[in-house]
């Protein structure tokens, strides 16, 4: 992965407000929702202002809890069901900070499509924000992701585009394609309309499952074993339309805006979330950190009290890593080291310097191998430590590869505070097996 050096965009929120009312479609909840502007970098946020403390959900990867249907989220003891529409909405616009407060646990399904949620955020007013610049997952070399039946093929592309392939054994669809460029103009003409749909003899097990519950022919098209009842398609593939729209929606759990081509090929929820996950771990991000550290624990065995990288901003393959290490008053070291007048143990700042060198030697490594990887530290040479580091210091990790060789090699690490030199050492280290 190399550095991206174009500017990037400046986040983006809505001046006004917007609000829907609402049966949500597998929870039958009767519910509110308002969409109201968020300061830069606070993402999307579900507020269910219903429950005691008006808890807050993310909508992140890391809070997926159920995938069977739609994409439900649960976050300080609360949960939000069916988030794709919206979600595929803000896409559209590229709208990165939102807060939406919900009523209950399921935003209304209305019509069973994406266009009344791309109507509210356009009647909220999209503005560009002057203090922030937008997180982008940038992919660089492609990649593929199979989840039972679903499969993803990302590549790199100067936009988001999406490319959807379904196949269904019943007359009304059979194989439908499309592919389209993820922007406001073609998402409101090519797949804003599109209306989920189900077959009419799976809603009894569905329902029995607590799915469904207000499923209806005004909120969904419906299919018996010959057809649509009921209704009028939008478009003959109007199918696959919505399909594409439930992929997009999905893919903004990643967290930012997504610079590739995704081509989706019997997609579901839960693929879709899977190749959300791929994307957030192998794209290169632009407008945040590289990594923030719940992906660093994707990655490294460590944790408290001893992992201690926070973040990577940088990684140049096989060259360069630069990461962050916040140090805090309520670091268990500072106890002992020393009573009343707390500084960090050099020890510890050549350890946050090697789990960073350590995250660049993983970086080499398969996804799919992490998990019985480690990186074990061989020797340290050059060790200098010329200044302390004390709470409220931000370590800045910069090591450069001297040579490699295998999956062992020999780094050189620099840690500096506001620009200034605390330590630096050389050291050598291999990927072995667990």
């Amino acid at each position: 992965m190399t550095a991206r050096a174009n500017a990037r965009p400046l986040r983006r929120t809505v001046r006004g407000t917007a609000t829907l009312e609402g049966v949500g479609v597998h929870t039958g909840a009767r519910t509110r929702l308002t969409i109201r502007g968020a300061e830069p970098g606070t993402g999307i946020v579900f507020v269910r202002t219903d429950l005691d403390g008006a808890p807050r959900i993310p909508a992140s990867l890391d809070v997926v809890t159920a995938v069977e249907r739609r994409t439900c989220l649960a976050a300080n003891g609360a949960e939000v069901h069916t988030v794709e529409h919206l979600l595929a909405a803000a896409v559209a616009l590229e709208l990165d900070d939102l807060i939406i407060e919900i009523t209950g646990p399921e935003p209304p399904i209305l019509d069973g499509s994406f266009a009344p949620y791309l109507e509210a955020l356009r009647s909220a007013g999209p503005i560009e924000q002057q203090d922030g610049l937008a997180d982008e997952f940038i992919v660089r070399d492609a990649f593929t992701v199979a989840e039972g039946d679903a499969s993803y093929l990302v590549g790199p592309s100067p936009r988001f585009q999406v490319s959807t392939n379904i196949e269904f054994p019943h007359p009304a669809i059979g194989r439908q394609s499309l592919s389209v460029p993820v922007n406001e103009a073609t998402f409101a003409s090519e797949l804003a309309r599109a209306r989920t749909f189900g077959f009419i003899q799976d809603i009894e097990g569905l329902r029995a499952k607590g799915l469904a519950t207000a499923s209806s022919m005004e909120n969904a098209i419906a299919l018996d074993a010959h057809g649509v009842v009921g209704t009028t398609l939008r478009w003959p593939d109007e199918f696959v339309r919505h399909k594409a729209g439930d992929v997009i929606g999905d893919l903004a759990l990643v967290g930012g805006r997504i610079r590739a081509h995704v081509v989706a090929t019997r997609p579901s929820h839960r693929g879709n979330v899977a190749a959300a996950r791929a994307i957030r771990q192998r794209a290169l991000r632009g407008g945040g950190p590289l990594m923030d550290v719940r992906q660093i624990v994707d990655v490294m065995p460590h944790r408290y009290p001893f992992l201690l990288v926070d973040r990577i901003l940088e990684i140049q393959d096989k060259k360069r890593i630069v990461g962050i290490k916040n140090v805090t008053i309520n670091e268990p070291f500072f106890q002992g080291h020393f009573p009343g007048h707390p500084v960090m143990p050099g020890v510890l700042i050549i350890e946050a310097m090697a789990q960073a060198g350590g995250l660049l030697l993983m970086s080499m490594v398969p996804a799919e191998d992490h998990g019985g990887k480690v990186v074990y530290f061989m020797s340290l040479d050059q060790v200098k430590f010329r200044r302390p580091v004390v709470p409220g210091d931000q370590l800045r990790f910069e090591l450069e590869m001297l040579k490699f060789g295998g999956r062992t090699c020999r780094m050189k690490g620099v840690a500096t505070v506001d620009g200034n030199v605390v330590a630096e050492a050389e050291m050598m280290a291999a990927v072995v097996d667990k």
